[in-house]
Parts: C-alpha cells; structure tokens; sequence
C-alpha cells in the first residue's frame, strides 16, 4: 500500500509541476495581451505600448524598418518566381509594389496636394501602415507565451461547448475574439494564421474567425467614440458593440459563403471516464512537455510575424488608397450603400430617425477604411452616429486593414467571398445596432436625442 502511495505521488507531482510552469508562463501572455496598463497617459495592453512608443520617439528607425520590409515584401516574388503563379499572385505582387511607391512618394515629400489631405495618404502611412508593421512582430514574440505552453489547449477543451455550437469554430478560437477586441485585428489575424498554419483550424473554422472576430481593437473603439461625440456613453457603445459583434457572427457562421467552406469535423472528445477540467488540464500538460525549447518558438514567431507584416503593410497603403481615392472622388460607395438602403430604411423606423438611410454612402465607405463612417457622419443626429459607431466595428472587414491582412494569412479566401460577407455583416450590423440601440432608448440608458 506504501509503495503503491508512493508511485502516485511521484507521477502525480511531475504532472503539478509541469502545470505550474505552464500556468506561469501562460500568464505572461495573458498579461501581455490581456491587461490594459496606463503609462504616459495612455490606457493600452503592454504590446501595444511598445509598439506605440518606437513608431512616436523612435521614429527614423521605426520607418526604416517598415520601408525594409515592404522592399523585401515586394522583392521576394520577383527573385524566387512566385509571382509567376497566377494573376492572383500577380496582382498581389503588383500591389505591394504600389504600396512601396506611395511609402516612397509619402516619405519623400512628394505627395500631391490632393493627396497630402490628413484622412489619405499620411493616415494610411502614420496611423496604420507605420503602426501594425510594428506592431504585428512585436506581437508575433509575445504569442510564443500564450500559445506555446498549453493555454491554448485548456482554453480548447473547456470551452468546446461553448464555441461549436454558437460560432462552428473549436473552443480555443475564444482567444482569437478575446485578442482582437484587446489587443486588434492584425494581433488576432496572427493567432488564426499559425492556428490554421498548425493544422488546429479548418478552412470553415480559419474563415469564421478572420471574418468575425478579427475586428478593430478596444483602443480603436475610443477613438471612433471620440470622434463620434459618444464618449459619455462608452460603457453602452463598448458591450452593444461587442454583443452585436458576435451575433452577427454566429449567424454568418451559418450563411453562404462561410457555409460551404470546406472543413473537416472535429473527432470526438475523448472522456475516458474524465471530467472536462481535468481533460483541458491533461491537454495543457501533454502540450507543454512536448513544447519545442523557448528560443526556437520565439524565433520561429517572429519569423512568422515579419513575413506577415513584409505582406501587410504594402497592402494596407496600396489597397486603402484606392478604397478612400473612391470613397471620396467616385460615386462607387453611394452606389454600394443602395444594396444598404433596406437595412437603413428599416434602422431609421426603428430609431425614429431619417438621417439613416440618407447616408447609405457614408456607411458604405466603411468597406474602404472603418473610420470613414465616423468621419462622414460626425455632425448626424445621436441614434445615427451611435449606429454608425457600432456598424463600423462590427462589419470587421475593410480594404485598408482587415481585407489586406486576411489575404496575407495564406488562409484560402476568394477577395468576392470577403465582399460578400462584408456586405452580409454590414447590414445584419444595421438591423440588430439599431435593435440594441432602439431598446436601449426605450428604457432610458440612453438620452432621447
């Protein structure tokens, strides 16, 4: 009996041993990601502080180090012949070549006037080229601890029952919704490309989440509320946002094209007379004691988030200069805000508003560049602007960010399918917004302006 006593303890104490470790440095990640600090005025997640202080007082080599990467983006399928590989890849290697000559026109001070305005050119360049190029690799190094030692596969099993049903994605995609929303859509993209990378998401799964829960971050949401004149009611726009966010999601989940992905069903979870805690326990431990050793991981990531960001950032200037050259000197977006006008017609019956439907186009330059809808409507009646401030979140995909990032996960997504489920989420977003909103009105948590 001694003995047999004695053989527990020694497998069971190998096992803690390794589950406190894991937690540990799990922990680092979540704080990383997870934790809003306030430094210097600014109330940010610690990678997004760093990201932040080398593109403000490091500048010169924060743009030297954005300008390398977009020659070796645009270099690298000319050298080794991969733009040869179908006009698809033509086209994209056509257009990191256009993002590097519009960083090279910007930089240089060559930027014609009509260009040179603060919501073109500059903004594409500043506020979000120069800052998610800096910030993905950054962000690449600090997943090594929350996807490395096991979280990811507690987090997995746990909530397995949670994520199928609602969203048809696997339980640790729960990271991926929980890491844009703190952190952004380039720092969750970068969790479901090694995800999908790795073999743990399907095509379905991959495309569910890049499309629905890859949206702008917490802090972005401040500055769309500010923007907007909302702040005063920022606790409401955060959760309406976030819930709105998610159902739209979890129908579009069920919808074509999402529906008719390709995807492969999960096997069955294996219970062996086991709890669901001690099963995700399990799971975490056999991760972290089969894990490769620390220094490989955090190189083998940031190989991975300079790659993404070579990609990115020349996509970001180039497709986002067109989508805003459009939005604001064609009538192509008041042409797509039509396909908007139901949605928006029935939003203003229920706000008893009429300012809705008459900025169609305004709510369509979204697909160009989510901040656009702030900008156009900044004077618009409370009810409209709230619902463009929850609408511009929710819709996730846009040219200027979102769209470019998913195309350089290597998740196969057709551009047509991402219009699709732009166009499929923006106008569920109009409906259940102005729901929210309308019910929030009605019970007086909101001022009847």
């Amino acid at each position: 009996m001694k003995d047999l006593s004695l053989e527990t303890s020694t497998t069971r104490s190998p096992r803690a041993l390794s589950l406190l470790k894991l937690l540990l440095l799990s922990s680092v990640g979540v704080f990383l990601f997870f934790f809003q600090v306030d430094l210097g005025g600014r109330s940010t997640i610690l990678v997004d502080h760093l990201s932040g202080y080398l593109v403000r007082e490091q500048r010169t080599l924060s743009v030297a180090f954005i300008v390398a990467l977009m020659i070796y983006g645009a270099l690298r399928p000319v050298i080794d012949g991969s733009w040869r590989g179908g006009w698809g890849v033509a086209l994209f290697t056509a257009i990191k070549w256009l993002g590097l000559g519009l960083a090279g026109i910007h930089l240089a001070g060559l930027t014609p006037e009509w260009a040179n305005q603060k919501d073109m050119l500059p903004f594409l360049f500043e506020r979000l080229a120069l800052s998610v190029g800096v910030l993905i690799p950054i962000g690449a190094l600090a997943l090594t601890f929350l996807l490395g030692f096991g979280l990811l596969e507690i987090i997995g099993v746990l909530l397995q029952r949670v994520m199928r049903p609602l969203f048809r994605t696997p339980g640790h995609s729960a990271l991926d919704a929980v890491a844009s929303f703190v952190g952004s859509y380039s720092v969750g993209l970068l969790v479901t490309s090694k995800m999908y990378a790795q073999g743990k998401y399907s095509v379905r799964d991959a495309a569910i989440i890049a499309t629905g829960f890859s949206t702008v971050s917490a802090t972005f949401m401040v500055v769309v509320a500010r923007t907007l004149g909302l702040m005063e009611h920022w606790t409401f726009y955060f959760w309406a946002t976030l819930l709105v966010t998610f159902a739209v999601t979890a129908i579009t989940a069920y919808l074509p094209p999402i529906a008719g992905i390709a995807h492969r069903d999960a096997a069955p979870e294996p219970t062996g007379g086991q709890g669901r805690l001690s099963r995700a326990l399990d799971a975490g431990v056999a991760r972290y004691e089969s894990r490769e050793p620390l220094t490989t991981m955090l190189w083998n990531n940031l190989l991975d988030g300079l790659r993404m960001s070579a990609t990115v950032v020349s996509s970001i200037l180039a497709v986002g200069f067109i989508g805003i050259c459009l939005a604001k000197f064609t009538p192509v977006f008041e042409w797509i805000g039509l396909l908007l006008k139901p949605a928006l017609m029935l939003a203003d019956a229920m706000l008893g508003t009429t300012g809705a439907s008459a900025a169609s186009g305004a709510f369509a330059s979204g697909l160009a560049e989510m901040f656009l809808p702030a900008i156009l409507l900044k004077d618009a009646e409370f009810a409209v602007r709230m619902l463009a401030a929850i609408v511009s979140v929710s819709m996730v995909l846009f040219l200027s960010g979102c769209i470019p990032c998913i195309l350089a996960t290597g998740i196969p997504l057709r551009f047509s399918h991402l219009l699709i489920i732009w166009l499929l989420r923006t106008l569920l977003s109009i409906v259940l917004g102005a729901a929210v909103i309308a019910l929030a009105l009605s019970a007086g948590w909101l001022p009847s302006l």
